[in-house]
């Protein structure tokens, strides 16, 4: 996931910080990857879901986004007790 170290690319943490924090944090190496790729999971499954998608079909549609990550670990990421 090299993109969160890069500097040049789009802010997926816009939602929280500007994107001048996003660039110093990631030109600086201080961005934990796994995080940010775990917020994304969960926003855009939060998103699927005020869509009326059903929570497995959800998933399976994260699936394919990270094809790496099994269905029981993305099922864990976006029910995480603390969800933010």
């Amino acid at each position: 996931m090299q993109a969160v170290a890069n500097p040049e690319t789009k802010n997926p943490l816009s939602g929280l910080i500007s994107d001048e924090v996003y660039e110093v944090l990631a030109r600086h190496n201080l961005l934990n990857e796994k995080g940010v790729r775990d917020y994304q999971i969960r926003k855009r499954f939060r998103a699927l879901r005020r869509q009326n998608v059903p929570a497995y079909d959800a998933i399976e549609q994260l699936r394919e986004d990270y094809p790496y990550l099994q269905f029981d670990t993305i099922r864990k990421i976006v029910y995480k007790l603390n969800g933010n």
